[in-house]
């Protein structure tokens, strides 16, 4: 199999818009995408519930995907920021930027997180 090329954050924002104006038809409103982003969210929590926690799978569980859930999740958010003129790259990278400012010791110093 082909290794295929991967994608940056920017390029995964054009591709959405691309195959929702020539696909999709148009995006869903801007709250109605907020739901289903909720709605997919809550589909990926079922799969960690179960895979990773104390409840059981049952048989409509099993033919889900975890990675497949978590593309969802990715490409409803990508939805709503292309909707609202969001730059994910930009905002990303402006988010690490603040987390690292921030949290520069934060964690280090939690009793809570040491072993």
């Amino acid at each position: 199999m082909e290794k295929q090329e991967d994608i940056s954050i920017r390029q995964a924002q054009e591709m959405v818009d691309h195959w929702i104006k020539t696909v999709g038809v148009r995006y869903f409103s801007e709250l109605t995408n907020m739901a289903i982003l909720t709605e997919e969210v809550g589909e990926l929590a079922r799969i960690m519930a179960r895979t990773y926690g104390d409840q059981s799978f049952k048989k409509s569980d099993l033919a889900k995907n975890l990675g497949d859930e978590m593309a969802d999740v990715l490409w409803v958010l990508i939805c709503l920021a292309n909707q609202t003129g969001i730059d994910l790259t930009d905002a990303l990278r402006k988010n690490l930027e603040k987390k690292n400012i921030r949290d520069a010791d934060r964690h280090k110093n939690n009793p809570k997180l040491k072993a």
